[in-house]
């Protein structure tokens, strides 16, 4: 939570270094632990998940529905393209809501309650809260008025009926002629009819809900028992999961690792991050129409971009820094842990232990929690433009006594944060290749009554093993990282401090782990389609033995006629 404005002089006075009197006084003022509190929090997280429930029942009709919708009612050729700028559309809302929210961090969070003089922080401030909540204001209000135009749809669309009666037109095309009366029908398979109308009944769009829930699982396992769909799903379950950590994480990795505010990171994701993203599935639906690339060559383009992916990332591993000194917490090697590295500077202070208000001296490079830390008695205000700096003077712990700034000691890695980026983006933008020709190999793999369905259950399994539960494992392997939790309450509450090697390796690592499972379903899904082809094309080599039959019967009846001409 953020420091509620008023306090934040009674906070700045708290983390000097005063007599033990004043401290004793000041820490049993602030102490205050009501359950009423913890209620309050568990509403607004209930509140929080009954809005994303909302958000993804919304999200419904537009994303498994348009997309099975604009594949039966476009042209073969034309469909990977409108697929593609459909995908890319829909890329442009995440880099719009990212630039959306450097705006809004930049702001405080209590932007009602601001006093006249404005607040001491900066965005650089880890105390720092920009006015989150404003962006899904914003947000919601332009969803709202995307949505009226829907209201105005009509109930069927005119080229469905054209689509159906196209249809209808063909399967009774494909009926063997009925010219022979008797015999044809004789000759005709009595497993044949059943199926026709099996799929004209599927075709029609007059299913009730009973129908369908009767047909649903025998559809379901029809479409589970498809292996090329399944380890498509699975290909992009792992790019899925990818996309999901980077997209919750990424800022706040961004923001530990090169010491940049969180209005910056965000910046960087929605102009460099998205935009390249855009551009990749763009160009592979452009590739797929122009070249006319069959499954076989969609999923050798998936490879392809999923290999090219990994080779990309693993640079990253070794762009970054480790963490700087932090006093009482890590020390360098060959010292001595904990403060005692400064004998004596902090005997006449009494510092509490939850407090939070960073300061960095920046001659060694050494952190100290608060200014009580550091042995500081006093403070002043310096103005400079745009905001107003806070030093801290009389520090017993750093050499010649200060001054020393509020905040944290920046990166030594700062310059990296752009090379980065580039990096990060051009992998987004090859595995955004993937995604138009993974979705073909879903369209052209299964039957096409079956088609909607089953992206439905792709966007589902998308949803229930990538975007939930990514978000927690990358989470926890964060947490594993963290080198100093505060206290709240008794109780564990925020890392302060995280060791920036092991934060780098376990979310990269995490991100390499998901590459590494799209990429071997690729190559299995390429195995699967080889060992298809080969099978089709030693079918057509070998000749049918019921041909055989038929045409040496043919031949038999013709040596008579002959003998008789």
């Amino acid at each position: 939570m953020a420091p509620r404005i008023a306090d934040m002089p009674q906070d700045f006075e708290a983390s000097l270094c005063l007599p033990s009197t004043k401290a004793l006084a000041s820490a049993s003022s602030n102490s205050s632990c009501s359950s009423y509190t913890e209620v309050r929090h568990l509403a607004v997280v209930g509140i929080m998940f009954t809005a994303q429930t909302l958000l993804g029942v919304g999200g419904v009709p537009i994303q498994p529905f348009g997309i099975s919708y604009i594949d039966d009612f476009s042209h073969n050729s034309n469909s990977p393209l409108y697929l593609g700028i459909l995908f890319a559309v829909t890329m442009m809302g995440p880099g719009m809501a990212y630039g959306l929210g450097s705006l809004m961090l930049r702001l405080y969070v209590d932007i009602d309650r601001m006093p006249e003089g404005g607040i001491n922080l900066t965005s650089k401030d880890p105390r720092w809260v920009g006015a989150w909540w404003l962006g899904f204001l914003i947000s919601a209000g332009a969803v709202a008025l995307a949505a009226i135009p829907y209201f105005f749809f009509p109930k069927e669309m005119p080229k469905e009926k054209q689509e159906l009666r196209f249809r209808r037109k063909g399967l009774a095309v494909s009926d063997p002629p009925n010219s022979k009366g008797e015999d044809s029908s004789s000759e005709q398979s009595p497993a044949e009819s059943p199926e026709k109308k099996d799929n004209l009944t599927q075709i029609a769009p007059d299913l009730t809900v009973i129908q369908f829930i009767k047909v649903f699982p025998r559809v379901l396992l029809r479409t589970l028992r498809h292996p090329i769909f399944l380890l498509v799903v699975l290909s992009q379950v792992c790019m899925s999961s990818m996309v999901a950590g980077m997209a919750t994480f990424l800022p706040k990795f961004l923001e530990l690792q090169f010491s940049v505010t969180a209005s910056y990171a965000n910046l960087l994701i929605g102009c460099l991050t998205i935009p390249l993203a855009i551009v990749g599935i763009v160009v592979g639906g452009i590739l797929v129409k122009r070249l006319r690339l069959g499954p076989m060559h969609c999923g050798t383009l998936c490879l392809l971009g999923a290999l090219c992916c990994l080779i990309l990332s693993t640079p990253l591993f070794f762009m970054g820094c480790s963490s700087h000194q932090i006093a009482g917490i890590s020390h360098q090697p060959g010292a001595q842990p904990g403060l005692e590295l400064f004998p004596g500077c902090m005997e006449s202070c009494s510092c509490p232990s939850d407090d939070f208000n960073p300061v960095c001296d920046s001659s060694t490079r050494v952190e100290y929690m608060t200014p009580c830390h550091a042995g500081c008695t006093s403070r002043v205000g310096q103005e400079v433009p745009d905001k107003s700096q806070v030093f801290y003077t009389n520090c017993s712990c750093v050499a010649g006594g200060g001054p020393v700034p509020a905040g944290s000691c920046d990166s030594a890695c700062s310059h990296l944060v752009l090379p980065f980026m580039i990096l990060i983006s051009l992998g987004a933008a090859l595995a955004s290749v993937t995604h138009t020709p993974s979705f073909m190999l879903i369209l052209r793999g299964v039957k096409k009554e079956d088609k909607t369905l089953a992206v439905g259950i792709q966007f589902m399994l998308m949803r229930v093993l990538a975007w939930m539960p990514s978000p927690v494992i990358h989470g926890s392997a964060i947490d594993t990282t963290c080198v100093y939790w505060a206290r709240s309450c008794g109780r564990r509450a925020v890392c302060r401090y995280y060791d920036h090697d092991l934060l780098r390796n376990r979310f990269i690592g995490l991100q390499f782990f998901f590459k590494i499972g799209s990429l071997a379903c690729f190559a299995l899904i390429l195995a699967i389609l080889r060992q298809q082809d080969k099978e089709e094309r030693t079918k057509a080599t070998i000749p049918n033995p019921g041909l055989q039959q038929q045409l040496l019967t043919s031949e038999a009846k013709k040596e008579p006629e002959e003998s008789r001409v």
